[in-house]
Formats: structure tokens, sequence, C-alpha cells
């Protein structure tokens, strides 16, 4: 019998607030590895908020963030910042590259930091596989949102993570570009082995992942 996939993501009796205000009130959820969701909701509702907890880059007010089987939630700063590059790609809503390097050069550092070196070929490879080879060198100011979009998902791939998010990774696209970046995340995190959470207003998106989860505004 094989053994139970390992749990990746487990969100447990969730709260946070924001000024007093309710942003997330007693969420749960899990995800073992290999399972990707959606989490759908109007604009408002905690999603951006969520992928913050998720990664580290927001604490809450209680309950628990388990990434891989560690308490995210508990650590200290540099704790969560070495265990979300370890275990976590993300892919920002403001894709957050670096301006002044090329997008070889962004995913270089971004493995570098992950993974303590630089493997060529693997970023190669991936520039290949999202289909930007021909726009390696150049700078993300120089990209159109499509490019930037596929350099930004590369980049999080680079380090192997076991998680990758992605906060509105379509919602500035049109039907034809939504569908390429659906598809490619999902491809890429079959093909690296990764399990995919998608934050998303975006209703598009249930027809390429129809396991899915709807946010409430708290009450």
């Amino acid at each position: 019998m094989d053994a139970p996939a390992p749990t990746v993501t487990a969100v447990a009796n969730l709260h946070y607030a924001i000024g007093g205000r309710t942003i997330i009130g007693d969420l749960s959820f899990a995800q073992k590895a290999g399972e990707h969701l959606l989490l759908l909701g109007a604009s408002g509702v905690g999603k951006t908020s969520l992928i913050n907890l998720l990664t580290g880059l927001a604490t809450p007010d209680k309950g628990s963030v388990s990434i891989c089987g560690e308490d995210m939630a508990s650590l200290p700063g540099a704790g969560r910042d070495d265990l979300r590059r370890r275990t976590t790609g993300i892919i920002f809503q403001t894709l957050r590259l670096i301006s002044a390097l090329s997008v070889r050069d962004n995913l270089r550092l971004a493995q570098l930091l992950a993974t303590g070196s630089v493997d060529d070929s693997k970023i190669n490879g991936l520039i290949d596989a999202v289909g930007i080879t021909h726009r390696a060198d150049a700078r993300p100011r120089q990209l159109s949102q499509g490019e930037a979009q596929r350099a930004a998902i590369a980049r999080a791939l680079v380090g192997k993570p076991r998680l990758i998010v992605a906060d509105e990774p379509t919602s500035a696209l049109d039907d034809h570009n939504a569908e390429i970046v659906a598809k490619l995340l999902l491809d890429r995190a079959e093909e690296e082995g990764a399990t995919l959470l998608i934050a998303t207003h975006d209703q598009r998106l249930k027809a390429y992942l129809p396991n899915s989860m709807t946010l409430q505004k708290a009450a």
C-alpha cells in the first residue's frame, strides 16, 4: 500500500484583523502534496491577506498556519524567511521582478537565495519551458505583461518549491492569455511535483482548477 501523501498546507481556525476589522474569521483548510486549490472571492474578502499569512509575511491573531509540517506563524522573522525560501514559490499580484536585472539574472538570484547555488541548466530549461527564451536577457521594463507573468512563474519555480502560491495571476489578462497562464501554472506544477494554490476573483480559472473554495467577508 502506498504511503499517504504528506500535507503541504494546513490552516486551522485562522483569525486575522487589520485596524480592528476582522479580515479572516475561523478559516480552516488543508492541501496534500499534489493537490491544487483555487481560492475564490471578490475584492476585499481577504485573499491577499491569506497569501501573506501563508507565506509568513503577516501574523495571524489566532490559529495556525503550517507549511510542509512546520508552523509558519510561530517562527521568528528569520525563521519564516528560511521556511519560505525552502518550500514556497510566490507569484505576487505585482510581479516584483528586480528591474535592474535581466530575466535570467532574476532567476539566478532567486535560485541562489532558495538553494545556495546556481544551476544555469535548470534556469535555461525553465525559461524555455515558459516560452521566453528570446527574452531571457531583457529587463522587466522591456517585457510585455504576458512575458513578465511568465518570467514571474519561472522565478517562482526555480527553487523547486513544494508549494506554489499565486495572487491574482490572470486578473489583468485577456481570455487567451489567461488560459495560457492557467495551463502553464498547472503544467509546471505537475512537472515540478509542486502543490498549487491560486487566490483570485477570476471565475474563468474554475475551468482549470475544479477544486475550489470561496472566501466570504468575515462577519
